[in-house]
């Protein structure tokens, strides 16, 4: 049986760090895959292996796409997940978490088949480069406005990571997706795992959100330990605000709900989280005393 797992290149990797994304079902106006796409492109990421797409895709539901080149080859483009390293930049002065890292990216649409065996694929990666955390991030429709501060709220299995992170400590039971499975595969490949998921407009839900992607970018930098300044995302960030706030305006009903999203948004007020969440020198240095604690014991 031929590996699905393909190595294009096998860097050399330091205490590395996961973060992951997939397209699809957990990517609502695709914030999170933009989001990852942002810092593959800011860390110079490059690929170093791939997942083969034929035992995990049905491929009705994610379709191959034809392409020509010079107007004449025709190619098929095959869905598949990218595995990706770069070196995590130095975070802010002070911080501990960013210097001496890389980072794994882990890229793709999700898959329909075999679940199982494709997070223990990815699993069997991040312990073979005794990868010490991962960081999967999400998007979700919920009746949010989308002229306020993208909500991003947060997880993880690991109740002592969820105490340092100001997470809360997943007790879900139900029907889960591809990173509820993913989370599980870390778990017992022993790679604690934190997840992250904005907020997005179901109004808008078929416009890409970079204001979502912005607010999960600036989330998992500062649990990386590193600093950021996506002045392309801010941008991209206000164009959408403005556009979506016109499409709106023009539309009495759609503005009248939108004017009751923001009431509700702001009698609830900002929403409860720990004061260094402000503070990313002060985040990145409670997850490397975790860090440290955590691989101490192992």
């Amino acid at each position: 049986m031929t590996d699905p797992l393909r190595w294009h290149r096998r860097p050399e990797l330091r205490r590395p760090l996961v973060v992951v994304a997939f397209e699809g079902w957990n990517d609502a106006g695709d914030a999170a895959s933009l989001a990852l796409a942002y810092l593959a492109q800011t860390w110079r990421a490059e690929p170093f292996a791939s997942i083969d797409p034929e035992e995990f895709y049905d491929f009705t539901e994610t379709r191959p796409q034809a392409r020509l080149s010079d107007g004449r080859t025709r190619s098929i483009e095959w869905p598949e997940v990218e595995l990706l390293s770069a070196r995590i930049p130095t975070g802010p002065a002070g911080s501990t978490a960013g210097p001496g890292r890389d980072a794994i990216l882990i890229r793709g649409v999700e898959p329909q088949l075999k679940w199982r065996t494709f997070c223990g694929l990815l699993a069997d990666v991040a312990r073979g480069y005794q990868a010490e955390m991962s960081v999967i991030l999400g998007a979700l429709l919920a009746d949010v406005p989308h002229t306020r501060p993208v909500r991003v709220s947060g997880s993880a299995d690991d109740a002592e990571l969820a105490t340092r992170l100001g997470l809360s400590h997943s007790r879900y039971e139900g029907p889960t997706g591809i990173v509820g499975v993913l989370h599980h595969a870390l778990s017992e490949a022993g790679i604690p795992s934190a997840s992250f998921w904005a907020s997005v407009p179901h109004y808008v839900h078929q416009v890409p959100s970079p204001k979502a992607a912005l607010a999960l970018v600036e989330r998992s930098a500062s649990v990386l330990g590193t600093s950021v300044n996506p002045l392309e995302l801010r941008v991209a960030a206000d164009e959408y605000e403005r556009q979506v706030s016109e499409r709106v305006a023009d539309d009495d009903d759609a503005a009248a709900y939108v004017a009751q999203l923001e009431e509700a948004d702001d009698a609830d007020g900002p929403s409860a989280e720990p004061s260094f969440y402000a503070d990313p020198e002060r985040l990145a240095e409670e997850v490397e005393r975790f860090l440290r604690r955590h691989h101490g014991e192992g």
